[in-house]
Formats: structure tokens, C-alpha cells, sequence
């Protein structure tokens, strides 16, 4: 036997009021508040324009019966160098910091050493003169000594020949002013540097979470 309702009807229209009031109110918030901020990156940095700069990446060095292979952290800012060498796990191996007066390298043992460049450290640490002035310059795409340079359809270095140097380059975009990905260096005699550069920012900058 069905039984009717003995709820009056206004009682049951004043819930479906407010519940449709509170969905109005819910979709008014929704449109009035602030959109989500932005992590905003660093500015891009330029090939033509590097001058200070992180580069943050990954090497395989050859010579003779040497090879080394690690991680390379890079802080270039003015006259000032800051060198992180560390094993392809990330266990720290160097620490090289120099600037016009001077060098110092502290190794993972805790031991330190200095001398009157960077590049004296540095090949105290890999066995090999690799000049940071003479990188830089190749990074940047050029040599002051040598204008050697073949360029892709972009304008961008595609490769250089600096002395008895052979250097050549891999971008991860096709933008004009795009920075090197990787930089393959030969030298005769069996010298190789392969480095593969995973970031590149301004100093002090760090990565904003996605």
C-alpha cells in the first residue's frame, strides 16, 4: 500500500533553493579567484651574450691510456671560476675555485692544495692541460685567435678548427641564439672531450618546480 508524503510541499522546494543558491555561490568563487602563479625561469641566456653563467653536465674524457668520465658543474662569473668534478653517481671528487689571484683545489679527502690558475688544478685533477679561458671561448662559439668557423643554416657554430683543435657542436633547439647541448673536442695526439651540457642558467638562479 503506498503511503503519500505527509511532508507539505514548501519544505521540500526550500532544500532545492539552497542547494541551488550554494551551486551559484560555488560557481561565482570559482570565477572570481586569481588564477594559479606562475614559477617564473630565468631568462634565457644567449649565445652572443654569455658572459656570466651555470653550466651543469656530464663529460668522458680521453688521452693516451687515461679516461675519466664524471659530472661537471661550472660557475663562471667575471674573473671568478668555480669547478665541481664529481663521479658519474655524483659523488663529489673536486672542488676547484679560482679568480686573478689565484687557485685552490679541494679534493673529497678533505686535503687542498693551490696554485696560480685554475688550469694548473684542473690538470692536477684530470692529467691533462684542459684550459678553461681556451673552453670558454669555445662554448661561446669562436676564438679570438681563429675565425675557422663553419656555421649551420641558423648562423650557430656547427664546427671550429683552432690551431690543432677540431671542435664541433650538437644543439638540443632550433633557436638562432641557442647554447651548445653538447661540444665534441679533438685534438691530435688522441686527446677527446665529449661534454654533454645538461642546463645552462644565470648565476644565483635555480629551477622554478613545474
Amino acid at each position: 500500500m503506498n503511503r503519500r508524503s505527509t511532508v507539505p510541499p514548501g519544505r521540500l522546494e526550500a532544500p532545492r533553493r539552497y542547494l541551488g543558491l550554494l551551486f551559484v555561490a560555488v560557481a561565482m568563487a570559482a570565477c572570481s579567484s586569481p588564477p594559479p602563479l606562475r614559477h617564473e625561469h630565468p631568462a634565457a641566456l644567449q649565445r652572443d651574450q654569455l658572459h656570466d653563467f651555470v653550466l651543469v653536465g656530464r663529460f668522458t674524457l680521453r688521452h693516451a691510456t687515461q679516461n675519466h668520465a664524471g659530472r661537471i658543474e661550472w660557475q663562471h662569473a667575471g674573473a671568478s671560476d668555480t669547478l665541481l668534478l664529481a663521479s658519474p653517481f655524483g659523488q663529489g671528487i673536486a672542488e676547484i675555485t679560482g679568480d686573478a689571484n689565484g687557485a685552490r683545489l679541494r679534493s673529497s679527502d678533505g686535503s687542498e692544495r693551490t696554485a696560480a690558475s685554475s688550469d694548473e688544478l684542473l690538470q692536477t685533477v684530470l692529467g691533462y692541460p684542459v684550459g678553461l679561458a681556451r673552453l670558454l671561448a669555445w662554448l661561446r662559439g669562436g676564438h679570438s685567435e681563429d675565425g675557422a668557423v663553419e656555421r649551420d643554416a641558423l648562423g650557430r657554430p656547427l664546427r671550429l678548427r683552432h690551431e690543432d683543435w677540431r671542435i664541433a657542436y650538437e644543439y638540443d633547439d632550433d633557436t638562432p641564439q641557442a647554447l651548445p647541448g653538447r661540444l665534441f673536442v679533438e685534438r691530435e695526439g688522441g686527446f677527446v672531450l665529449r661534454l654533454r651540457i645538461d642546463e645552462w642558467r644565470l648565476p644565483g638562479a635555480t629551477d622554478a618546480p613545474q
